[in-house]
């Protein structure tokens, strides 16, 4: 492409149909609704029943929004989820692989009871969800796979060394997946957030040490704000990301480089 013909309108995503697992809550409703405002038609798929105020914030943006309420990590649902999202939508052009979960527990008293339902929803989930909608990407020869990975994909999770390993674990996907479907014109990549104040947050922040020692590390000073990582989220769905392949972008603040 010659400099002279690029322009914004490679950052729209109008008439593009975005899958969002987790979509209504948290960091995924941002993921949702960035989406929107960049023009896409949303469908999410998750456990909340978030009182319809997703789809307000989709539907006020321009775009169709339609949901399933269901367990990702049960078996067959995330191939339903896929052909629902086509279904409702007429097709799927970017997942995006929000859907996650964090059990804490001393490293004594960390077990398979707190192991396995976080490698199920953070990495298998993922891996399946990624599998069926890559299968509808591929015959229409074009589709962007977002998953959401972290900073424990590059550092070690105290309490949680199930939160870090499936974080590695959907690093290792995202460039394996991109190693496949990059020649079938599919970016697949990842966004790694840093700290972020939500819901999942709360107690920490309300810590005064804890805050203190967590805002110190970020040169930029203060905990994400949701919106920090709509424009991550564009980019990543877009065709100004067309050369990006297998990459994990990190939105921290700075965090890693202190």
């Amino acid at each position: 492409m010659e400099i002279s013909e690029f322009s914004l309108d490679a950052f729209s995503l109008a008439g593009r149909r975005a899958l969002v697992t987790g979509g209504n809550t948290g960091l995924g409703r941002a993921f949702t609704v960035a989406l929107a405002r960049a023009g896409a038609d949303v469908f999410t798929v998750g456990l909340l029943d978030d009182g319809g105020e997703t789809g307000r914030l989709v539907e006020a943006a321009g775009g169709r929004y339609a949901e399933a309420r269901a367990d990702i990590t049960r078996p067959g649902v995330p191939q339903e989820a896929v052909a629902q999202c086509v279904e409702e939508l007429g097709g799927l052009d970017v997942l995006v692989n929000s859907a996650g979960i964090c059990l804490l527990a001393d490293v004594d008293d960390f077990d398979r009871s707190q192991w396995d339902p976080m490698v199920a929803v953070n990495l298998t989930a993922a891996f399946e969800m990624a599998h069926h909608a890559g299968q509808v990407m591929k015959r229409q020869g074009s589709g962007k796979i977002i998953n959401i990975a972290s900073l424990f994909s590059y550092l070690g999770g105290r309490q949680s060394p199930a939160y870090a390993a499936t974080k590695a674990g959907i690093a290792g996907f995202t460039r394996a997946y991109c190693d496949e479907l990059a020649g079938h014109g599919i970016q697949v990549n990842a966004i790694a957030p840093g700290y972020f104040a939500t819901a999942i947050t709360a107690a920490t922040r309300a810590d005064r040490a804890a805050d203190r020692r967590i805002v110190e590390h970020i040169p930029a000073g203060r905990w994400g704000d949701p919106a920090d990582l709509m424009g991550a989220t564009v980019f990543l769905a877009s065709r100004a990301s067309g050369y990006v392949n297998g990459h994990l972008l990190v939105v921290d603040g700075g965090y890693l480089v202190r």
